[in-house]
């Protein structure tokens, strides 16, 4: 993933300003801003009136800048969105076409009196100062809807900076979405792993939300729960807000039942354990979570369903909805999910975590996970910007996020609301707010956990994501198609090989979801039968 790319906004968390992208929140999520409040007049002054300018006199030199737009809550992702790209198939993935995009962010308040210049020289550093100089002459780079050409400009409050990238998404399975229910008051899926929920950091069209806007017509709906991006399973909408209501408060009260499945290295007990260890979130940009003492208590019960003489089936019942909840718990355990990138990582220690041992701060912690995934070209699947910068730099301050046994969505909340609309701004997380960890700043984006756009994801999010933002592929490796190529961007320059199978799955399952008068469930995959053989 790349670092922190430029100023507009971007994914799917997730906000100073949101980014495309995503799961993570920033510090100007678009929701009532301080600027939205009446300012106080400034005097007016001698100086050349500027058309638009409502009257008001500007000073010698100095620029007008508009007043912060309001969005329409009403307006959800529709055709206009849709129509930016197109899918292509190849080789059992779905790919899409790279395309331009808007990233937008408001100035955010330590940038007021900086220049854009050194607004990019320290958080958005996912492309060089000449890039974006070249990006401003050619008109991709605008303030207040005007182009910029000279970076040195300086930036003032209400400022809406704007980037034109070429956008490359990363490939996700090329099997379709499969509807299990859908009654008119909810919208039962079985999700497949590697598809984000809604946008979020790299990804847009290759979500869920907008497959099935794009390929069904299927829009406005109410997100109920959510699953990282390399969970697959039951994944539920509401159709209509009271039946959304309705379902959020029986998540509240307990009364939803969740029950998943997962592969886990060695021989696991073959009576039922219960694990109670309390859960710490260690950073909100890529979701990463221990067990700690000063954590949110948490229940799960774990039963084993089958074991292969290498690894075993598990059934796991969260009583509780914590970010990671089942991975932590089964790491703690010292069984953690056979391809987990994250909590089956060597940079735990030589315990791997277990017993909650881990010899190490959250700081080297999140060092040793970076470099470790850095050696394996595989920082895609932390979620984190290429270079792994900013990752140690995040606030603390964020509010949990949602993973697979996440708690629920607020009550009522649509597919705009987490995803963004035609009028919420994509905007973009500088490297201390919040990367793929950079997801599209929506509350509680949390895939990639996994899901909002960082600085990198702006242009980045667009550019270096390490398999993240791999170009699409004619041919095997990733390239960007004939016709599609950009002379700026340096993403089409580059020509990565498709993710492998075991980068795309991770063996955790949603298997069934069950209410008061309601159950929705999935057949077993392949990987939980008793049978199954690890062919590597």
């Amino acid at each position: 993933m790349e670092q922190a790319t430029l100023l507009a906004g971007a994914p799917e968390v997730t906000a100073a300003a949101s980014v495309e992208g995503t799961g993570a929140k920033e510090e100007t999520q678009p929701g009532k801003r301080k600027s939205d409040e009446a300012a106080e007049p400034e005097p007016s002054v001698r100086g050349k009136r500027r058309r638009g300018a409502g009257g008001k006199k500007l000073r010698p030199g100095e620029r007008y800048i508009p007043p912060p737009q309001k969005r329409n809550p009403g307006v959800s992702f529709g055709q206009e969105h849709f129509s930016e790209t197109s899918y292509y198939f190849e080789g059992g993935l779905r790919k899409v076409h790279p395309y331009y995009f808007d990233f937008k962010t408001y100035c955010k308040g330590r940038w007021i009196g900086k220049s854009l210049l050194e607004v990019f020289e320290s958080e958005f550093r996912a492309e060089s100062i000449e890039y974006y100089q070249k990006a401003a002459k050619e008109g991709r780079i605008r303030l207040n809807e005007t182009p910029v050409e000279d970076l040195s400009v300086t930036l003032r409050n209400n400022d809406l900076m704007k980037n034109t990238v070429h956008r490359h998404e990363p490939p996700v399975v090329g099997r379709p979405l499969e509807l299990l229910v859908d009654d008119g008051e909810v919208l039962v899926v079985d999700k497949p792993a590697s598809m984000p929920v809604h946008p979020c950091g790299r990804f847009r069209h290759n979500t869920v939300i907008f497959i099935l806007g794009k390929e069904r017509g299927i829009t406005e709906l109410h997100t109920v729960h959510r699953l990282d991006r390399l969970t697959s399973g039951v994944l539920l909408f509401a159709r209509t807000l009271e039946t959304s209501k309705k379902l959020d408060q029986l998540v509240r009260d307990r009364k939803l039942e969740k029950e998943y499945v997962c592969r886990v290295e060695g021989e696991f007990p073959e009576d039922e354990l219960v694990c109670e260890e309390p859960i710490l979130v260690v950073s909100f940009k890529i979701g990463l979570c221990r067990v700690d003492p000063k954590g949110k208590d948490c229940r799960t019960v774990f039963q084993r369903l089958s074991f292969n003489g290498t690894n075993s089936v598990v059934r796991c019942l969260p009583l509780t909805g914590r970010t990671h909840q089942i991975r932590v718990h089964l790491q703690y355990l010292g069984f953690p999910i056979l391809n987990d990138p994250i909590y089956g990582s060597s940079a735990w220690g030589p315990h791997r975590g277990k017993g909650g041992l881990v010899g190490k701060s959250d700081e080297e912690l999140l060092q040793a996970l970076v470099e470790d995934h850095r050696t394996q070209e595989s920082l895609h699947l932390l979620d984190v910007p290429d270079a792994g910068t900013g990752v140690l730099k995040e606030k603390t301050e964020k509010t949990d996020k949602l993973d697979e046994t996440e708690e629920p969505a607020k009550s009522g909340e649509s597919q705009r609301d987490i995803c963004g609309s035609g009028e919420k701004l994509d905007t973009q997380v500088p490297e201390d707010c919040s990367s793929h960890a950079v997801k599209e700043v929506n509350p509680g984006c949390t895939e990639g956990k996994d899901d909002v756009a960082s600085p990198g994801q702006l242009q980045g999010s667009v550019q270096t994501e390490i398999n993240g933002s791999q170009s699409e592929a004619t041919d095997g490796p990733q390239q960007s198609p004939p016709g599609t190529r950009d002379h700026l961007c340096s993403e089409c320059k580059l020509v990565r090989p498709d993710p492998t199978d075991k980068e795309l799955v991770m063996y955790l399952h949603a298997l069934r979801y069950k209410g008061p008068d309601f159950e929705y469930s999935t057949p077993l995959p392949d990987w939980a039968k008793e049978d199954w053989v690890d062919d590597d």
